[in-house]
């Protein structure tokens, strides 16, 4: 291995070197505090080595995760080895653009080829998959370093992240909540800076609700833009896999790595990827934004209520301002609930399977095999009329805003535990509608509650309408200092 200044001189010049050296000079003592977009810089000018910051990540892992209990698998000595390579590659003139080098983690439902992907369940303890996930293998492509996989709730059915074989996940902003779910491991990792980004799932709320508690950002693109083939699934028709981030810009370079079609994923679309990364300086002011105040807005927590009505007051200052809209109603959840039965019917039906999934996991999967297959049509079809609805809503305004979640997190100790077969608990009333609608939709940080957890808005738009979401997204982020708040645990 070489030596770090050898990495640093290797092939450039002297000005060069000063300049590196000054951005270097510039970045923070803590190099896991560096968001992805600087810390690709100073590794594109050779000013930070990946296996440097590869080993501040790992170290901080080994600092704080037992705390957090943020990852089931660190994959240490393949993020090293994935850095060495990477570094090798710098030294030859290869770089692979804005990720390369940059340490990632993916949520435990993502197929990795020799590394255990569990879906946090014991049904899955010895499961070790031989092929990567459409979305791993691109950020492999696009030179991101694998930290390891995370936690979540147990098969992504459910949004506390408090019921998996692991042990509940904590938010790191108070370790006695959740920090929702399902995909609770990646925000909670992003939130204390224990990888640079992650990816996560979402088939109702499971990315944006955790952004939204753990003061994170979080992105479900268009149903089907991003392939979800080989990751184990809730809900094909529903399911969307995306990422969560430190910011706005850090989300759309991650997204632009894992876009694109993929011929062995079902619901995947042919669509011309843009530069996400492009939408970061575009302008807001013609932006028409539409207010769903039913039920988007009632029966809000009064914490959630003041930082939302804030938020939108920023917002007008961004766009040319806003109007109440009707969105087309949003059937019941009979498709996801048909199509969860039927991945995990060979599992339930093997009686050794019974002590291992938990018993409110397999409760809520059993129950879903009451649906017969005329209601799974009927739902269908229900489904794809909502799918068209929306689009009128469009005609009207540009963007939708609402609050991400209605109510604050709870504690682990009071985390939900639905009874029933529903589909969702209740604090995914906000963010399920859109996975039925398919369109973009992101969550950023807006406030703080008095207690000192974070608070999320939601920016969803028409479908494939990515940039103008980020657009706004980035303008509100720019706009406020809530994305710069660190968690106590850090």
């Amino acid at each position: 291995m070489q030596s770090r200044r050898q990495f640093l001189s290797s092939g450039i010049t002297a000005a060069a070197l000063c300049a590196s050296q000054r951005l270097l000079a510039q970045s923070p003592a803590d190099l896991t505090e560096l968001s992805i977009r600087d810390a690709s810089i100073l590794i594109r000018s050779r000013s930070l080595s990946p296996v440097e910051l590869t080993r501040a990540y790992l170290e901080r892992i080994e600092r704080l995760n037992g705390r957090i209990n943020a990852y089931i698998t660190v994959t240490a000595a393949l993020a090293l080895e994935q850095a060495a390579r990477l570094e090798a590659e710098l030294m030859r003139g290869r770089w692979r653009g804005p990720l390369h080098g940059i340490p990632i983690a993916l949520k435990d439902n993502m197929d990795t080829a020799g590394i255990p992907t569990t879906a946090a369940s014991a049904v899955f303890e010895d499961r070790i998959p031989s092929r990567d996930a459409m979305v791993y293998q691109r950020l492999k492509e696009a030179g991101a370093v694998l930290l390891g996989k995370l936690n979540m709730h147990e098969f992504a059915y459910g949004g506390t992240s408090a019921i998996t074989h692991y042990g509940p996940v904590r938010n790191p902003w108070n370790l006695d909540y959740i920090p929702g779910g399902s995909s609770g491991g990646s925000a909670a990792a992003v939130s204390a800076r224990l990888c640079a980004a992650a990816l996560g799932t979402d088939t109702l709320a499971s990315i944006r609700q955790p952004a939204a508690f753990c003061g994170v950002v979080g992105l479900k693109a268009t149903h089907g833009l991003a392939s979800i083939a080989n990751i184990v699934p809730v809900s094909t028709s529903l399911d969307h896999v995306g990422p969560l981030s430190r910011n706005v810009a850090d989300a759309a370079l991650l997204f632009q790595a894992i876009a694109g079609y993929d011929p062995e994923d079902p619901v995947s679309i042919e669509a011309v990827i843009p530069s996400y990364p492009a939408a970061l300086t575009a302008r807001t002011s013609g932006l028409r934004i539409g207010l769903p105040r039913e039920p988007f807005y009632r029966a809000l927590d009064p914490e959630i209520e003041r930082a939302t009505r804030a938020a939108l007051e920023v917002l007008a200052d961004l766009t040319a301002g806003s109007r109440d809209v009707i969105l087309p109603a949003a059937p019941s959840f009979d498709v996801l609930l048909a199509e969860a039965y039927a991945y995990h019917r060979p599992y339930i039906e093997d009686p050794s399977n019974d002590a291992r999934y938990a018993p409110a996991t397999r409760a809520r999967i059993v129950a879903a095999g009451e649906f017969t297959a005329a209601q799974y049509i009927d739902a269908m079809r229900e489904f794809a009329l909502a799918r068209h609805a929306i689009q009128d809503v469009f005609d009207e305004v540009d963007l939708l805003v609402t609050p991400t979640a209605l109510v604050m997190p709870s504690t682990i100790a009071n985390a939900e535990v639905p009874s029933t077969a529903t589909g969702a608990e209740s604090s995914a009333r906000n963010t399920a509608p859109f996975n039925i609608y398919g369109i973009p939709t992101i969550s950023v940080p807006c406030g703080f509650s008095r207690r000192g957890l974070p608070i999320g808005l939601q920016i969803s738009g028409p479908r494939l309408g990515e940039l103008a979401v980020l657009a706004l997204a980035q303008a509100f982020e720019q706009s406020t200092r809530w994305h710069l708040e660190r968690p106590p645990i850090a």
